[in-house]
């Protein structure tokens, strides 16, 4: 008589990790938290794939030799740029590379371009990839995702202070208001916020607020509402209120991942994710080794934003009247103009010993983590404040648009590690004179972050207190480690393996006996 078959049982079998596709926008800026989001990613043993263009690939090529080295599962995957874009210059393949505001438009008129090439390629792999983490300024991922039935994550790059007041704007019609025609510092309450935020008409939230980009807008919040959850650079000890409320107002999952920074554990990867030559790494580091603990103020506005002779002589003047040893990154174009080389040049003679005029790109994470700085003036992009957040930097803020005067907000009222420099308007990116900020404004500013006093050593106190909380939200165990290894188990393939426990071979064993 043959043995009773026992009923069938499903069990999960051990299943491969997810395979993510990487999105962002390619401006410096948005490219490199998601960078370090796809190298934690892979370092956690999920497949990470990073979409991008020739000559961004090009800036990226030292994080991919080093993920290389390191035999991490991570790609980086080169599309076309679109070609003949009528009003955008060819070779322009990154947001810093515009000159002209004109070239804004048709530069965010090409990206929708590349819908084609990306889905193309993510057919022609077997099996599909597990998720896509597109920017939010990336829509066209959203069409890409929903032919092919793959879970899409957005990618928002400022803090969640900022989105839950960008969200409640759009909910409860501030967006309108401050869009109407009036004076631009009236005053406006945020509705929904856990803490009184004040905004201006002029500082109110809101990306691609510009006229001409209406349509853009519209196509980024639609992305927003119809992805399957968000991915933020912040971390809950940081924002934990905030971050409850804009995962409640947005009704999808919220993984708070950071501070993305910390992905780069060794003075290597702080390194590659700049663009400076060994040289010059070298000169700003043993420059570094021979200042005081604390003493040095680091400067730098970020990659987009571009300061006129005007502006920038007014940086100098500062900086040399407050009598703080300092690090100033300028950038080539800046110094384009031989007035302007010989001005820096003689600033140099002056402040010799004492301060340090890097042109180009700097090794902002070196930098900011080295025991000598003690501060940082910086234009409040979000990624610029978690690296100064993580390595217990207070800073001065100066906002220059878009997210950065919420951002502004939540670090100098809310955290308490800030000092205003007191900019109450945005500038346009190629005309930053129109309201300029004087040297007096910025040596008080510098003066008073780098001081003494109980204020200064309040600052210091909270910068130092949060960077400690940062770091532990990125160890095992930490907020966002955890989240991390749940959003790779959430989108881990599950293979369902449906046998009996007698199985066929067993069959036949019991024939034969």
């Amino acid at each position: 008589m043959a043995p009773m078959e026992e009923p069938i049982a499903s069990t999960l079998a051990p299943s491969p990790l997810p395979h993510f596709v990487i999105v962002p926008l390619v401006e410096q800026g948005h490219t490199i938290p998601m960078v370090d989001l796809a190298r934690l990613l892979a370092g956690r043993g999920a497949r990470v794939s990073l979409i991008t263009t020739p000559v961004n690939a090009c800036r990226l090529r030292g994080v991919a030799d080093q993920a290389a080295r390191a035999k991490l599962p991570l790609e980086f995957i080169e599309l076309p740029f679109p070609t003949e874009i009528h009003g955008l210059p060819p070779g322009i393949e990154n947001v810093d590379q515009i000159t002209d505001f004109s070239h804004f438009a048709p530069f965010f008129d090409a990206l929708p371009k590349l819908a084609g090439p990306l889905e193309a390629y993510l057919r022609a792999l077997a099996p599909r990839p597990s998720c896509i983490v597109s920017d939010w300024c990336n829509p066209w991922t959203a069409g890409v995702a929903t032919r092919l039935g793959i879970p899409r994550l957005f990618f928002h790059g400022p803090s969640c202070f900022y989105s839950l007041c960008d969200l409640n704007a759009m909910d409860h019609g501030l967006h309108d208001q401050t869009s109407a025609a009036g004076d631009d510092q009236e005053k406006f309450a945020v509705p929904g916020m856990p803490v009184h935020v004040e905004v201006t008409r002029a500082t109110a939230p809101g990306f691609f607020k510009t006229p001409g980009f209406e349509a853009i807008w519209e196509r980024c919040v639609e992305a927003m509402l119809t992805a399957d959850g968000a991915v933020v650079n912040t971390f809950v000890d940081l924002e934990d209120e905030f971050v409850a409320r804009y995962e409640a107002a947005l009704g999808k999952p919220v993984w708070t991942l950071g501070p993305l920074c910390l992905a780069n554990e060794d003075a290597d990867a702080m390194e590659s994710r700049g663009d400076m030559s060994g040289v010059r790494r070298s000169a700003v580091t043993a420059w570094l080794d021979a200042m005081g603990t604390g003493s040095v103020v680091y400067v730098n506005f970020g990659s987009v934003a571009r300061k006129l002779p005007r502006q920038l002589f007014e940086v100098g003047h500062g900086l040399e009247d407050s009598g703080k040893p300092f690090l100033w990154v300028v950038k080539e174009a800046e110094v384009a103009a031989q007035e302007v080389r010989e001005w820096l040049e003689a600033l140099e003679a002056r402040t010799a010993g004492r301060g340090l005029v890097v042109r180009g790109w700097a090794p902002q994470l070196a930098v900011l983590s080295h025991r000598a700085v003690g501060g940082f003036v910086t234009h409040c992009g979000w990624n610029s404040l978690m690296e100064s957040i993580a390595y217990s930097v207070p800073v001065v803020t100066w906002p220059h648009f878009a997210d950065q005067f919420l951002n502004e907000r939540l670090v100098v009222d809310v955290l308490g590690v800030g000092v205003p420099i007191g900019v109450t308007a945005p500038v346009r990116l190629f005309d930053d004179e129109t309201l300029p900020v004087v040297r007096g404004d910025i040596a008080r500013a510098v003066s008073e972050l780098m001081g003494g006093g109980n204020e200064a050593g309040e600052r210091r106190r909270k910068a130092k207190e949060y960077g400690e909380k940062a770091h532990r939200a990125m160890e095992k165990g930490g907020s966002s480690y955890e989240k991390m290894t749940q959003l790779i188990e959430s989108l881990r393939p599950q293979v369902v393996v449906e046998a009996n426990k007698t199985t066929e071979l067993e069959h036949c064993m019991h024939a034969v006996r």
